[in-house]
């Protein structure tokens, strides 16, 4: 069966709700990808249950579940809801980047762009406070803000110079985002032709990389107690931690090697006993072998329990030391 087919979308969906039912402490994240996939089958009143159901509860995330939601009403017919749960959403002024790029992607969608442009700027007014210091989806705001305020020829900003300055691709953005880019796909000249293709290929570079990651590159963080357990059970473990320190010192080290290797959407995930057995159980492997860990890792990251990396200077450390992270693991 072709993953892409509706059903396959919708046998992807039901095994998702199957590991919610068996993981209800990831319910969030699994109901979110199983939601993703109905609106793929074009099952859309399936998916809104979906949204409905985790916001009759305590959401970690209720003003992303409100866009998402948002955007699939209107896709099939409910503008009206879906122009008030917008409004309701940038009402909250939600501190989650993504709740606002998915609300300003919905109005660019339905080609109200100027509104798009007003949403992502009053986003970028809340969330841009330390320009050398944005997460992730704060710089995929940005990029997106860019992208639409060139649709609009608009003359560049602050903010669209941040967003310049932290593309990485060889095509800058002012060229990926041109809107006269579609006129050169009709152009005899090879020069134009093959200028254009580069960007394509820069721009679907950049595509793939967002979605073959759709969770965080995770590094096991355990926690002292938790890390002593581990080892008191499983001593064959202790060549992978030789001590708690130079355990944190090797998570921060993995980490910006892997920044610096240009790999996005970084993350840390936090590991306790229990669960690293029952993982261990459900791969029918015993938890000694090492070769299990990072398996354990990535699928923490599937249930949204990643913690993106790195926190703002000011903010706590991930270590848990209780100092910021300006004050503890960014200066080793």
């Amino acid at each position: 069966m072709r993953p892409d087919t509706p059903a396959a979308h919708i046998t992807e969906a039901e095994r998702l709700l199957r590991t919610a039912a068996q993981y209800p402490g990831d319910r969030e994240p699994l109901y979110l990808q199983a939601a993703a996939h109905l609106e793929l089958a074009d099952d859309r009143p399936g998916a809104t249950a979906l949204y409905d159901a985790l916001l009759t509860g305590e959401p970690a995330n209720p003003h992303l579940i409100r866009a998402l939601k948002a955007a699939n009403l209107w896709e099939y017919g409910h503008e009206a809801e879906a122009r008030a749960i917008i409004e309701g959403v940038r009402r909250a002024k939600p501190s989650d980047a993504a709740a606002w790029e998915t609300t300003a992607e919905t109005l660019e969608a339905h080609d109200e762009l100027e509104a798009a442009e007003s949403t992502l700027t009053e986003a970028a007014t809340l969330l841009v406070t330390s320009p050398e210091d944005l997460p992730h989806a704060t710089r995929s705001l940005l990029t997106t803000r860019h992208r639409i305020r060139r649709m609009l020829a608009l003359p560049h900003d602050t903010w669209d110079d941040l967003a310049d300055r932290l593309h990485t691709a060889a095509v800058p953005l002012d060229e990926l985002h041109d809107p006269k880019r579609l006129w050169s796909l009709g152009s005899s000249d090879p020069a134009e032709l093959q200028a254009e293709i580069t960007r394509l290929r820069s721009e679907l570079g950049t595509y793939r990389t967002a979605l073959s990651r759709p969770f965080p590159v995770a590094v096991l963080h355990w926690p002292e107690r938790e890390l002593d357990e581990l080892l008191a059970a499983y001593p064959e473990l202790e060549a992978e931690y030789p001590t708690y320190r130079a355990h944190l010192t090797d998570i921060e080290a993995s980490l910006r090697e892997l920044a610096q290797a240009g790999t996005p959407n970084l993350g840390i995930v936090r590991a306790t006993l229990p669960s690293y057995e029952a993982f261990a159980a459900s791969e029918s492997t015993h938890p000694s072998n090492p070769d299990l860990l990072p398996q354990y890792a990535t699928t923490l990251a599937a249930r949204g329990r990643a913690t993106g990396w790195p926190p703002a200077r000011s903010s706590s450390c991930w270590c848990g030391s209780g100092r910021t992270y300006g004050e503890c693991h960014a200066t080793q």
